[in-house]
C-alpha cells in the first residue's frame, strides 16, 4: 500500500496555505492502518532516535535490542567500542537475537532458537549443522546491516538499509544545536510517561503555544506564550524559540536557576525543535530536556523525558518540577483532543495565526502520506 487509507481531499485541504488550511482529518490519528502505515514509512523508514548512547550502552553492555518503527533492531558495540546496528532478525529462521528492550554483554550474537552464532561485524560464525549442506555458503548469511548515527550523544537508526544520510535529514537543525553541546552534559533526571493520544497530537501540541493562557498559568509567568517565532530552514525538522520574561533565568516556578549557564547558550529564549519523527528538544540556558516519543498504538504513546546539565552535583528539581507539572498539563490535554477526534462529530479545524509551526508540521506528515514517506 503505497498511500494510507485516507481520503485525499482531505490531505488536500491540509496543504492549502497558511490560513486556509486545516488540521489533518481524524483518521490520521484514530486509525489502526494509518497507524500501522506510518510504522512502516514515517518510522521505520525514516531516521529514528533511540536514545541517547549513554543509556543503551550502560556497564558493560554490548548489545541492546530495539524496535524502529516495525523494524527489530540490534544496536552492537564491538570492542573499541564503535557502534554499528543490524536487523534483529536471525538468518535462519527469522528469531529475534535479543528480545525488545533486552541488553547483553555478550562478544558474539548468539541466537537463542538454534544457536546461530553472529560476530559484532554481523558474519556468521556458526550455524550447528549446516557444515553437512554442501550448498550452504556463511558468507550469504550475514546480518543485515542498517545505518546508525551518534549525533551529539543520541542514537538515530534507519530501518531502511538503503536510507539517504543523516546530515540531510539534521539540515540547519546542527547549527542551533551544537552550541549546546549536549552530549558534554549531564543526565540528572528522568521520567517516563504512558500518554492516552496520538502522537502527532503530542507533536502537534509541543509546537505551539496557543493554549498556554488556559493550560499553563505557571508557564505563562516565566515566558510570554505570544513571545517568539519559528524557523524555516533546511532538514526534517521543525520548531522556534520563545522569550523568558525580564528577570527569569530559566523555566522554572519562579523563574530563577538552581545550575549554571550552558557555555554558549542562547541566555534570553527557550529553543522548542523538534527532529521528526520523534525527538522533541527543549534547550534552556541552563539545561536541556528531551521528549522521545515511542508510538505504542493509533491512541496511545510512550513518552522517555530526560533532563540534561551542565554540572552534575545540582539539585535538578528546579527544572523537573517545572516541567513535569507542564508534561502533565499538556498530556491531559492531549488525552482529551484525542478522545474528541474520535467522535463521528468530529471535523478537520482551522488553525490560527499562532499555530504556524503546527501548520508546518501538518504539512510535512500530509505530503509523506502522499509521497510515503517524510519529506526533509
Amino acid at each position: 500500500m503505497s498511500q494510507p487509507p485516507l481520503e485525499r481531499a482531505l490531505l488536500d485541504r491540509v496543504l492549502q496555505g497558511f490560513g486556509h488550511s486545516t488540521m489533518l482529518p481524524g483518521d490520521a490519528y484514530t486509525s489502526a492502518e494509518v497507524f500501522a502505515w506510518e510504522q512502516r514509512r514515517f518510522f521505520a523508514a525514516s531516521w529514528v532516535c533511540v536514545g541517547a548512547e549513554a543509556e543503551l550502552r550502560g556497564d558493560g553492555v554490548t548489545q541492546r535490542a530495539v524496535v524502529v518503527g516495525c523494524v527489530p533492531t540490534l544496536l552492537v558495540w564491538d570492542g573499541r567500542a564503535r557502534l554499528t546496528a543490524f536487523a534483529n532478525t536471525c538468518r535462519h529462521r527469522g528469531h529475534e537475537l535479543l528480545s525488545p528492550g533486552a541488553a547483553s554483554s555478550g562478544r558474539a550474537l548468539v541466537c537463542p532458537y538454534h544457536a546461530w552464532s553472529y560476530s559484532t561485524d554481523g558474519s556468521l560464525l556458526v550455524a550447528p549443522g549446516m557444515d553437512e549442506v554442501e550448498s550452504f555458503d556463511p558468507a550469504a548469511h550475514a546480518l543485515v546491516p542498517l545505518p546508525v548515527v551518534v549525533w551529539l550523544g543520541w542514537v538515530f537508526v534507519n530501518g531502511d538499509a538503503g536510507a539517504a544520510g543523516f546530515a540531510e535529514h539534521i539540515g540547519a537543525l546542527a547549527g542551533l544545536v551544537e552550541p549546546y553541546a549536549p552530549e558534554r552534559l549531564v543526565l540528572l533526571a528522568s521520567s517516563d510517561y504512558e500518554v492516552a493520544a496520538n502522537w502527532k497530537i503530542l507533536t502537534e501540541n509541543y509546537h505551539e503555544c496557543y493554549h498556554c493562557p488556559l493550560i499553563h498559568p505557571e508557564l505563562c509567568e516565566v515566558s510570554p506564550p505570544e513571545s517568539g517565532d519559528n524557523f524555516d530552514l533546511p532538514g526534517a525538522w521543525i520548531g522556534g524559540r520563545m522569550d523568558l520574561r525580564n528577570g527569569a533565568q530559566t523555566m522554572s516556578l519562579d523563574g530563577r536557576s538552581s545550575g549554571r549557564a550552558i557555555d554558549g547558550a542562547d541566555e534570553r529564549h527557550v529553543l522548542y525543535l523538534g527532529l521528526l519523527p520523534n525527538l522533541l528538544l527543549s534547550l534552556h540556558p541552563d539545561y536541556v530536556m528531551t521528549h522521545r516519543l515511542e508510538p505504542v498504538a493509533a491512541d496511545r504513546t510512550r513518552v522517555e523525558c530526560r533532563w540534561y546539565f551542565p554540572d552534575g552535583h545540582i539539585d535538578p528539581s528546579y527544572a523537573v518540577d517545572f516541567w513535569d507539572l507542564t508534561n502533565r498539563q499538556d498530556w491531559a490535554a492531549c488525552e482529551s483532543v484525542q478522545r474528541g477526534v474520535a467522535s463521528p462529530h468530529f471535523r478537520p479545524g482551522p488553525l490560527a495565526p499562532a499555530e504556524d509551526a503546527v501548520h508546518q508540521f501538518v504539512t510535512r506528515v500530509a505530503r509523506g502520506y502522499l509521497r510515503g514517506g517524510l519529506p526533509g
